[in-house]
């Protein structure tokens, strides 16, 4: 490997369910999806306020171009950029994602309730002290990289683990050239080398190209929300 990137580690014996303590405002004991060292886990976190379409063909398409093993959707209590009220209850959209994932290399988890966080530094964290060996990779929407900068510790998020931002109609055009984007594109890495980098040293990320979908959860509320208007 050249410079800038970790060994892989050989050992893939497979780790059932883990559980450790909760930490304080937390809801009891955290149970995590399967893992193992060496396994490269592409992480997917958002209030899935609908789970929709565009959720599964983005994880689909990081875990082909990124060679992940499995991806985790992070189904949070709360989104603290966002307006919590009318957000269905967490058991209900950790339902419908479970039901809409449908994927075996998918799970679905709302540890973060456990863990008692709604920040992505204070996840990422706790996975890297609890799962040493795994190769985390964040994945986000060319939507979420425009906000980045607003972000908690966005910097250090950055610094911790690789980052793979999918593109959105629309957002795309813009994305890369927000706060984030530009404080970040020394560390951008070209397309064709996505499959390095869950094994890469961050800080890196990359754009990845080919998914163009209109789909939003907060497009499917408004939406939804508008047809209780009229009903």
């Amino acid at each position: 490997m050249g410079r800038g990137f970790f060994s892989k580690a050989m050992n893939r014996e497979f780790l059932p369910a883990r559980l450790t303590a909760a930490r304080p405002g937390g809801r009891g004991r955290i149970v995590l999806p399967p893992h193992a060292r060496g396994m490269r886990i592409g992480l997917f976190g958002g209030t899935f306020d609908p789970p929709h379409a565009a959720h599964r063909a983005a994880s689909l398409l990081a875990m082909r171009r990124l060679g992940l093993d499995r991806v985790w959707w992070l189904v949070t209590p709360g989104n603290p950029l966002k307006d919590a009220q009318g957000l269905s209850p967490l058991a209900a959209r950790l339902a419908d994602a479970r039901a809409l994932a449908d994927h075996p290399r998918i799970d679905v988890t709302d540890f973060e309730a456990d863990l008692g966080t709604n920040y992505t530094y204070a996840t990422i964290s706790y996975l890297l002290e609890r799962c040493p060996g795994v190769h985390f990779v964040w994945i986000m929407g060319a939507d979420n990289l425009r906000h980045f900068h607003r972000w908690q510790r966005w910097r250090d998020i950055a610094r911790i683990v690789p980052i793979a931002v999918i593109d959105r109609l629309g957002p795309s055009l813009y994305s890369a050239a927000n706060a984030a984007g530009q404080a970040l594109a020394w560390a951008r890495l070209p397309e064709s080398a996505a499959r390095a980098l869950p094994l890469r040293r961050p800080p890196a990320w990359i754009y990845l190209h080919g998914l163009k979908s209109p789909l939003s959860s907060t497009a499917l509320r408004a939406a939804a929300r508008a047809s209780n208007r009229d009903a």
